[in-house]
């Protein structure tokens, strides 16, 4: 028997929150930390209150405790039943969205969140613009001005660093980003040593295809649990537009940056470079690549403006 048009309407894999439903989840976890400390984890204008840490991070970091806790009880369980003790296996969170859409912070003030339960205190946090390829190996293969893009990272090595992490390996080495630089730090790099949860943020982490054959293992293979970063396209480009100028006042201004030719501009030079970069690099990204993968994760966060989550989608088991 076919389904009707309002149960169809019905049918969804995630079970939808408004604030305020999603908020009274917290129940009693407390608010750890101070307006110092999440000012530090704030990314360049995006803003963000301790009421939006209430009402939206802390349901979510008692969840991923809950999800954690749960993993940490089946790993035990399976070392009573073969006799033996392990290797460490992190629990890996997949978080990814548009840029400019906040992403970034919410890696932070997640991995500060849980980073405060007993259970699970120590938590690193990785992300993928360290495992783009330097702007030689771009700029030899023409894809310099598509960096972002699912062909501009080296995903074999990232996916070899997220094997040796989920096998237990201790000092697993990843490579380091400068966005001062705009380029890979050849003499730097990042060492996560078994910590108890590992955040892997970036733009593409949940991409199933690459543009050219449809691969046999996945990113988000590795992950646990993934959130996606979501907000109407015209909120986050006028997001991208003011971090643009803020950005020109502020690194832009060092000789040292790759940007440092826009330092110069006036508000308006830097408000039509910054809307030109976005609508032929930025948004085709996002509608082509990035956005595509949003169902893919088990929690969607919402924004409206002002970086504000107005819904939070938590996928059904």
């Amino acid at each position: 028997m076919p389904l009707s048009a309002g149960t169809k309407q019905r049918l969804t894999p995630y079970v939808n929150f408004d604030r305020a439903s999603w908020g009274a989840l917290r129940l009693a976890t407390p608010l750890p930390l101070t307006e110092q400390e999440l000012d530090e984890l704030r990314g360049l204008n995006v803003e963000i209150s301790l009421e939006e840490v209430k009402v939206i991070y802390l349901p979510l970091s008692r969840l991923l405790n809950l999800y954690v806790g749960a993993t940490q009880n089946l790993y035990r369980a399976t070392n009573l039943f073969l006799g033996k003790q392990s290797e460490k296996v992190p629990y890996i969170i997949g978080i990814a969205g548009s840029v400019a859409v906040g992403k970034s912070t919410t890696a932070r003030l997640v991995r500060a969140l849980l980073a405060r339960w007993p259970n699970h205190p120590k938590v690193d946090l990785v992300t993928t613009d360290g495992f783009l390829y330097p702007n030689a190996v771009l700029e030899e293969r023409g894809l310099l001005s598509r960096k972002g893009f699912p062909e501009s990272y080296d995903v074999r090595r990232l996916l070899q660093f997220l094997a040796a992490v989920k096998s237990g390996v201790d000092k697993v080495e990843a490579p380091v980003y400068s966005h001062l630089a705009y380029d890979i730090l050849s003499d730097e790099v990042q060492v996560i040593n078994q910590p108890d949860i590992l955040i892997v943020e970036g733009l593409n982490v949940l991409q199933t295809y690459s543009g050219e054959r449809r691969a046999q293992l996945f990113v988000s293979d590795f992950f646990d649990f993934s959130i996606y970063v979501d907000a109407p396209e015209h909120h986050i480009r006028q997001w991208y537009v003011d971090r643009f100028e803020a950005l020109r006042q502020t690194a832009f201004q060092s000789p040292t940056s790759y940007f440092h030719r826009y330092a110069n501009l006036t508000p308006p030079e830097a408000n039509e470079v910054a809307l030109r970069i976005w609508n032929s690099i930025n948004a085709v990204n996002l509608i082509k690549n990035i956005a595509p993968t949003k169902y893919r994760a088990d929690l969607i966060l919402d924004k409206g403006a002002n970086h504000a989550v107005q819904q939070v989608r938590l996928r059904k088991l």
